[in-house]
């Protein structure tokens, strides 16, 4: 192109631009991140606790008698968990006088709670609200030897499971644990659930009991404990004896993008519904869940009284809640103001506003406002387990004079 007519085309496209308005594309904004849970509390009254007079506090009691038991086997200084200040020295006091009420009396129950607590609303920042979720003991039948009709094992723990409390290593992971193995001095994840049921384990005398559902087996290990019953009579109670550290997964998540399920119609129920009538699709569906369950037995009077919960104390139905210990240490008394299922599908929910135990704990009960509540043993209980999936609140009670103004807002 000649120079003149460069020029002039210069000259032009300078002029347009010149004329159109000024646009700078605006950057794209960063993805909001979510704040990281924490427990904030608020300082109530028993006033404050909704149907707090109407409650039958001598069950409760019953349950806090449980957990003191445990408690006061321990040195004063030890922690009950959690970022709840204090140790075991500021609840002494509460449990030595909780030994001298009688659980039949639930007005001088009541009283002894009011004496020797105070209530504070717990928050996830400024929410009160937060999931309430239920779970039971399922009833599984057993053999002690393999056969044709008991096929699946439930397994104890390998010899070569290491659990590592990664709070020892670092305040910012208190709460936080991990499991694996170690290979040539290395820590190495565990086998997960699709590797242990192809062999992983096979060949080390791990075989603890064989039961004749791979599904029953499966919420065994969702529920963490159960009862065995032996086709030649008697039942024995199975308790959780460590887990193979891999992620928990519901998966009834996956269920629904599968367009198997609803959101609407999702529970245990229907899970196992799904799962019993595709037995060729099941095992993988349930092998997505890698978090795998190894057991122990439980014997002696602590077995009569009802399945261990990770506090190492027999549950009681109804009283005894599961918590994420990273917040909420077990022991403490919890006012729990919820709904939950009826019994009859048919029937509208009921609200359930109790006293019940931090007793418990599980891989899916994460957050400070968050809740698993135990229901029992056998069919009625797993019926109103399965369907629960309510939002609910609760009040921590903590022993008076505990200073917690750090958690406080």
């Amino acid at each position: 192109m000649p120079r003149a007519g460069l020029t002039a085309l210069l000259s032009a496209l300078l002029f347009i631009a010149a004329c159109a308005p000024l646009s700078v594309p605006e950057p794209e904004p960063e993805p909001a991140q979510p704040r990281k849970d924490q427990l904030v509390l608020r300082p109530a009254s028993f006033d404050d606790l909704p149907g707090w007079r109407a409650d039958r506090h001598g069950e409760a009691l019953q349950a806090f008698l449980r957990s003191c038991d445990k408690l006061l086997r321990r040195g004063s200084d030890a922690k009950l968990g959690g970022v709840i200040p204090g140790s075991v020295a500021a609840w002494r006091g509460a449990c030595e006088a909780a030994g001298a009420r009688d659980i039949g009396d639930h007005q001088a129950a009541r009283f002894f709670f009011e004496d020797w607590f105070e209530p504070y609303s717990a928050r996830n920042h400024d929410r009160e609200r937060g999931l309430f979720t239920g779970y039971f003991e399922p009833e599984l039948s057993g053999a002690k030897a393999p056969s044709d009709k008991y096929n699946i094992a439930l397994y104890r723990r390998p010899g070569d499971l290491v659990t590592v409390s990664l709070g020892r290593f670092r305040d910012a992971f208190k709460g936080e644990r991990i499991a694996g193995r170690v290979v040539d001095g290395a820590l190495l994840p565990y086998p997960n659930r699709a590797k242990i049921d192809a062999g992983a384990l096979a060949g080390q005398n791990l075989e603890l009991v064989w039961v004749d559902s791979a599904v029953d087996a499966f919420f065994l290990h969702i529920q963490g404990s159960g009862r065995v019953q032996f086709q030649d009579g008697g039942a024995r109670r199975i308790a959780y004896a460590a887990a193979n550290g891999q992620p928990y997964l519901a998966i009834g998540r996956n269920l629904i993008a599968m367009g198997a399920l609803t959101r609407e119609n999702v529970s245990m129920q229907s899970i196992r519904t799904w799962l019993e009538s595709h037995p060729g699709e099941a095992p993988a569906v349930m092998q997505e869940n890698n978090s795998y369950i190894f057991f122990r037995w439980l014997d002696g009077a602590a077995a009569d009284l009802g399945p261990e919960g990770a506090q190492g104390v027999a549950l009681l139905a109804g009283r005894s809640l599961a918590v994420d210990r990273r917040f909420i240490g077990l022991g403490m008394p919890i006012w729990l103001d919820a709904s939950a299922p009826d019994l009859d599908p048919s029937q509208p929910d009921r609200t359930i506003r109790r006293l019940m135990v931090s007793q418990d704990t599980g891989g899916a009960i994460r957050g400070p406002v968050r809740g698993d509540v135990f229901w029992g043993t056998g069919r009625d209980a797993g019926e109103i387990a399965g369907r629960m999936k309510h939002q609910g609140r609760y009040w921590l009670l903590l022993p008076r004079g505990l200073d917690v103004s750090a958690l406080v807002n």
